[in-house]
């Protein structure tokens, strides 16, 4: 063998999750994508979820396949009832039963208390919550026969500390941390770990419309490392999460010290 295929060899071997299907819902752009591509980059062939195949999509399928993966972009609405069942089925029979689950999916839900609707909190709850519901009910049968499975949960500052006027999404974003536990514990008899990844302000389109007043006093007050997050910061924790087989049921900060904040 040349040194080329010694190298390649090499490379394969020390792929983490090499043969492993993952599925990465909010996987076309952002936080997901960047996730999607550093799984891909570990081995894994990935499916990704998003309500349009776009530009973005597009790209992140590029960059995947770019790494010799397969990818399999999904288009859905995991918010609608039966859309999340259908991405894990689709999966399973277009790349394999899914090893890891991703659950990005989601978006800003402002307002306070009276000024939210109904239908607004109802909806945050339908993609930040039930979705994972109906994910993992779909997903962890096949990873229970394989003992072996991963699950990451994305919650945020905001569901840590919290902040004013946002109340259903720190409801929402509050939930997973708990749900995270309830999970670890069911089914950490099936080799199956579940984990919660909390970011603070990260450089992608959900705070770009952020007022720069707001940004200002994040970056100087707020935030002790003074600086935004990036995707890419934030996919190498789940990366890691995914891959350390000895961590479970734990929430872990991406934020720059922000939920450390005394004042």
């Amino acid at each position: 063998m040349n040194l080329f295929g010694l190298a390649c060899e090499h490379h394969c071997a020390t792929m983490k999750l090499l043969q492993q299907i993952s599925l990465v819902t909010g996987g076309t752009k952002g936080i997901g994508a960047a996730t999607a591509i550093a799984l891909a980059a570990e081995g894994a062939d990935v499916a990704i979820v998003g309500r349009r195949l776009d530009v973005e999509a597009k790209e992140t399928q590029r960059r995947i396949e770019a790494l010799g993966r397969r990818c399999l972009p999904i288009i859905a609405d995991v918010a609608v009832a039966g859309e999340a069942t259908r991405c894990v089925e689709e999966t399973a029979r277009e790349l394999g039963a899914v090893d890891v689950l991703v659950h990005a999916a989601g978006g800003p839900v402002n307002g306070g208390l009276l000024e939210l609707t109904p239908a607004a909190w109802d909806s945050a709850f339908d993609v930040h919550v039930h979705a994972i519901f109906h994910l993992c009910r779909a997903a962890i049968p096949s990873m229970k026969q394989k003992k072996r499975g991963a699950i990451i949960l994305i919650s945020s500052a905001a569901g840590v500390r919290g902040i004013k006027t946002n109340v259903a999404y720190q409801a929402v974003k509050g939930t997973l941390p708990q749900l995270t536990r309830a999970l670890a514990y069911e089914f950490a008899n099936d080799n199956i770990r579940v984990n919660c990844v909390a970011p603070g302000v990260i450089r992608t389109a959900f705070h770009a419309a952020m007022p720069a007043a707001v940004k200002q006093n994040n970056l100087e007050n707020r935030i002790p490392l003074h600086r935004e997050g990036t995707p890419e910061q934030v996919a190498s924790l789940i990366r890691e999460l995914v891959i350390n087989e000895y961590i479970t049921g734990e929430t872990v900060s991406v934020d720059g010290g922000l939920t450390m904040r005394i004042c």
